[in-house]
Parts: structure tokens; sequence; C-alpha cells
């Protein structure tokens, strides 16, 4: 997986290896997504699909902990492109979850 050197922000992802990676994110996009792999140290390295020799983006536990947490409690929201009123998790709409 990641038996390299030296991991940085925005070595290429090519040198993470192939095996390990995930879409957890994954949808009707054509294939174009996220790509996740956690590495032995704990951190995690994203990558885009579409470009997999690219740039890889390195976050530590807390970095990710934190980014889940705000998407979760609706943070992100504002990067949506549409909104869908109806769309809830098991947590609720994000207008609930930050109502909580």
């Amino acid at each position: 997986m990641d038996q390299v050197d030296h991991i940085y922000n925005g070595m290429p992802a090519k040198h993470l290896g192939a095996e390990g990676w995930r879409k957890p994110w994954s949808g009707p996009n054509g294939g174009a997504c996220v790509e996740v792999m956690k590495l032995s140290d704990g951190r995690v390295a994203l990558r885009q699909s579409t470009d997999p020799d690219g740039p890889a983006l390195i976050y530590t536990p807390l970095e990710i902990e934190k980014f889940i947490q705000g998407a979760k409690a609706g943070a992100a929201d504002f990067l949506l492109t549409r909104t869908e009123p109806n769309l809830t998790t098991s947590a609720g709409t994000a207008a609930e979850r930050r109502a909580a």
C-alpha cells in the first residue's frame, strides 16, 4: 500500500500504489468521484478518480474526523449544486441536524 519513503501532501497518487483505494462517495456521476486510502500511519489520502496519477491530498485522522463531523452537521451544504429538501439521513435533514 504506502511503502514509500516520504508521504506528503500533493505527492503523485500513483506513488501510493494502485491497491487500497476506495470510492465511498461514488454515485451516478459518470465515474468521476473522490477516492480515499487509509495509510498505515492513520492518515488518509484522497485523489480524483478521473486522475489516479494526479496529486494526492494527505489528511491527518483529526482533520478527516472534523471534516466528516462538519459535513454530517450540514456545514458543507453550501457546496451542493442543487437542494433536495426531502433528502434525509438517519440523523434527519441537514436543517434538523443543525437545529439539534
